[in-house]
């Protein structure tokens, strides 16, 4: 049992703009069976967490914490009765729920594992979310097959960064979308095969051209919005569109002839609220298959900036511009 017993966190004190992050202090409950309590290294800042913050709050089940940050890095300090894959003194990067905007996260030991080889505190925590987001909707729920194509909206981004490394190593021919020539070029230097510049270029043109007019096999898509009828343009018969988030809108108008002539699978997902047994699977999918590429290099952290957990106004402040290019990190 550790004698920690408190912990800052940053609350989001009503609904609004970065401002209304601030500093606070709260108990640390016991530690469950299989929990693990990490001192917080460094922890991710998360599209999730901007919704979370523009809410007010968000949906949560009895004993959840309402404390933002869904991934952490750090040090096991103190581990559960029934813990068995994790000692106090091992350094790991885990998937958690929610509170990782902390100086201590309760975190899943089936959701937690090893800091890669060779990368830093801050590194590390830039990968749990990202990528377990991007496992779930083109591999655990996805049908992504060798040789298939992808478009992801906003390459640039967090999930972007880490969709264009892993399916490029996994053998996919990968498009992105982003804002600025400075991004595209570096979509392009992690793998991507074609990045469109959404600004001054049609990725509906662009992804059919590269096609041979056939459109790609999926489109993972973070806008939501008017982009939704021209990705249904842009999809190739028999793929899927997963909208992992809607920032560029929630309702939309499009022609469902489209998608039945195309036999278009339209998926929504969220990671946080699925199953324990499912998000460990993912974890689990990600030691075996991803962290051996991280390990060997072939898959490069993106670390755009960190802030301190007392700047945590300027981390989404920096989010909301999206001036970011692959994750901005808190370090308490």
């Amino acid at each position: 049992m550790s004698s920690i017993t408190s912990t800052r966190v940053i609350e989001v004190a009503r609904a609004g703009g970065p401002e209304v992050l601030q500093l606070a202090t709260r108990p640390i409950a016991p530690l469950k069976e299989h929990e693990i309590l990490v001192k917080v290294a460094a922890a991710g800042v998360n599209g999730h967490d901007v919704m979370h913050r523009k809410n007010g709050s968000h949906p949560t089940q009895p004993g959840e914490t309402d404390v933002p940050g869904l991934e952490v890095a750090g040090t096991v300090v103190a581990c559960g009765s029934g813990v068995t894959q994790w000692k106090v003194g091992d350094e790991v990067c885990s998937l958690v729920q929610g509170g990782g905007y902390a100086d201590y996260c309760v975190c899943e030991e089936s959701l937690t594992l090893p800091v890669p080889k060779g990368l830093s505190m801050v590194e590390a925590a830039s990968l749990p979310e990202t990528y377990a987001t991007v496992w779930s909707n083109l591999y655990a729920d996805g049908s992504l097959k060798p040789g298939g194509s992808l478009l992801v909206q906003g390459g640039a981004s967090g999930i972007g960064v880490s969709a264009i490394q892993l399916c490029k190593n996994l053998g996919h021919r990968v498009f992105v979308t982003a804002g600025t020539d400075d991004k595209c070029k570096v979509c392009v230097s992690l793998g991507a095969e074609r990045a469109i510049n959404y600004k001054t270029q049609d990725f509906v043109a662009e992804v059919k051209a590269a096609t041979d007019g056939k459109g790609v096999d999926c489109i993972v898509d973070i806008v939501g919005g008017s982009y939704i009828p021209r990705e249904i343009e842009a999809i190739a018969l028999e793929g899927w569109i997963v909208f992992v988030s809607v920032s560029g809108g929630a309702k939309v108008e499009i022609n469902f002839s489209d998608v039945m002539r195309k036999r278009v699978r339209l998926m929504g997902n969220q990671l946080r609220p699925r199953p324990l047994a499912y998000k460990a699977g993912v974890i689990a999918a990600l030691k075996k298959t991803v962290w051996p590429l991280v390990e060997s290099g072939k898959i490069k952290p993106v670390v755009d900036s960190t802030f301190t957990l007392a700047d945590a106004v300027k981390s989404h402040e920096r989010l909301d511009a999206s001036l970011h290019t692959g994750k901005i990190i808190l370090t308490p």
